[in-house]
């Protein structure tokens, strides 16, 4: 497990997520609800690819947007479990939460 690194509000909108993801020299970012749990991750490769669409706007905000909202891995997982689960689901990277959904660090497949 990973350590969080940046989180942000899912009311952000795509371009400054786009920017804090690039300044923080980072390949994702976990997004936080209004109560500070865990409401998804958006990679770089995600952010571009919608700000890239006809339907685009300034003003379109993370939550506006399709991504991986969970279920994200439990604290209690088993790893073999963990692993199994993201290659399941194609995804490289997961956010791990606590029993209440508050990011606690984000598991990554090995290469």
């Amino acid at each position: 497990m990973c350590a969080l690194g940046p989180q942000v509000d899912d009311h952000m909108t795509v371009d400054v997520a786009l920017s804090v993801l690039i300044g923080a020299r980072v390949p994702h970012l976990l997004l936080r609800d209004d109560d500070g749990r865990c409401a998804g991750l958006v990679t770089r490769a995600q952010l571009a690819a919608h700000r890239g669409g006809s339907w685009y706007s300034d003003r379109t905000r993370l939550r506006d947007i399709p991504l991986d909202r969970g279920p994200f891995t439990s604290s209690a997982t088993v790893l073999g479990e963990a692993e199994d689960a993201m290659r399941v689901r194609t995804q490289d990277v997961s956010p791990v939460v606590d029993e209440h959904g508050y990011a606690l660090g984000v598991l990554s497949l090995p290469l």
